[in-house]
């Protein structure tokens, strides 16, 4: 395919809607989208990543994608075998056990060289154990599954029957009042220590040392890709970041602590005698991004800083003349619902599916 990676898109759209694969380990590796015309589209196969820091990284790609560069695809020889979902997620995570961490920059993990390493599979009766694999996976995913549900119950969160103030909020959206905000009446920039560290020094998994998640300019994991040390930091919680030198300019509620790195800011709510909620701070969010997580911004046409976002202006919910926070707590509380209802009912679809594959073997 001749494409760049710098001319493509981070966020689908109506022509670039097609996944496209690079050597990476973010996202499977799937992190720019192409138009799907003249792509080679590929499905239920495993990648491997055949350059880079994560050269030798491989997964299982259930979904439809195609191939840019730096990474490569195989496939079964015998074309009566065929992946799914399960035994690719086994073989993959095989082969990536023996490529991962022995391949490097001067050694890069070309099929030339992978083609001739040894894996170890299941087998019974001198021939691969399909079905070990397929109830092995299915048992592991139940475990986790398992261990979501309890935590959701544990939480309270897996109520997700909607009250009447909730129905009645969703049902009006339509008929809102809304009043125009200029961003920076609201909120105010956060001043934070500059740290002594490059974003490329630092692990991108935490450890005893590195443990502070850092805010970078990637829209990914909402710019949490990096970790330092937490002395000398200034440690955030429940604001707002948004990114200033990016492709993508989407801001994000942190509810977690963190510090700022680079090329991207934090915001808080201005006025100290009223403290938001996470819901009417995620509902502020949704109202920013509707002016700066725009197409017509990217690397080459900057959105900017501050001085440039304070001046924006974004609609919210009025009733008599002031911000209705209670509407925006109740919508948000509402399609937390609707969202977790999706996720109890794909927790109860996983664990059914796990017990009718354990009673067929």
């Amino acid at each position: 395919m001749k494409y760049k990676t710098s001319e493509l898109k981070k966020i689908p759209d109506e022509v670039y809607k097609l996944p496209a694969l690079t050597a990476g380990i973010e996202n499977q590796g799937l992190n720019n989208y192409v138009p799907i015309d003249n792509a080679t589209i590929l499905q239920n196969v495993i990648s491997i990543s055949a350059n880079g820091a994560n050269t030798g990284v491989t997964f299982f790609q259930s979904n439809k994608f195609t191939v840019l560069q730096d990474a490569y695809v195989i496939d079964w020889k015998d074309p009566s075998i065929e992946f799914n979902r399960n035994n690719g997620v086994f073989i993959s995570s095989v082969i990536n056990g023996v490529l991962h961490g022995k391949y490097e920059w001067t050694n890069k993990a070309g099929w030339i060289r992978v083609r001739d390493e040894k894996i170890y599979l299941p087998t019974k009766n001198g021939k691969i154990d399909f079905d070990f694999m397929e109830t092995f996976v299915a048992e592991l995913e139940a475990q986790r599954v398992a261990e979501l549900k309890n935590y959701l119950e544990v939480s309270g969160l897996d109520n997700y029957e909607l009250s009447s103030r909730e129905l009645e909020v969703l049902k009006s959206y339509d008929s809102v009042e809304w009043g125009e905000y200029r961003i920076g009446n609201l909120f105010s920039r956060i001043s934070t220590k500059k740290l002594p560290y490059k974003a490329k020094d630092l692990p991108t998994e935490a450890t005893d040392s590195y443990s502070l998640p850092c805010l970078t300019s990637s829209f990914r994991n909402q710019g949490l890709n990096y970790y330092a040390p937490r002395e000398g930091a200034t440690i955030l919680k429940d604001v707002i970041s948004i990114p200033s030198n990016s492709d993508v300019y989407r801001a994000y509620f942190q509810s977690r602590e963190f510090t700022v790195l680079s090329d991207a800011y934090a915001i808080k709510w201005a006025d100290e005698d009223m403290k938001l909620s996470n819901y009417q701070y995620l509902f502020m969010v949704r109202a920013i991004n509707k002016v700066t997580d725009l197409p017509i911004y990217s690397y080459k046409m900057k959105l900017g800083g501050w001085s440039v976002v304070k001046d924006k202006k974004i609609l919210l919910p009025v009733i008599n003349g002031k911000i209705d926070f209670d509407f925006m707590e109740t919508y948000i509380s509402a399609i937390a619902k609707l969202a977790i209802k999706d996720v109890v009912k794909y927790a109860d679809k996983r664990i059914a599916a796990t017990k009718k594959i354990v009673n067929k073997q």
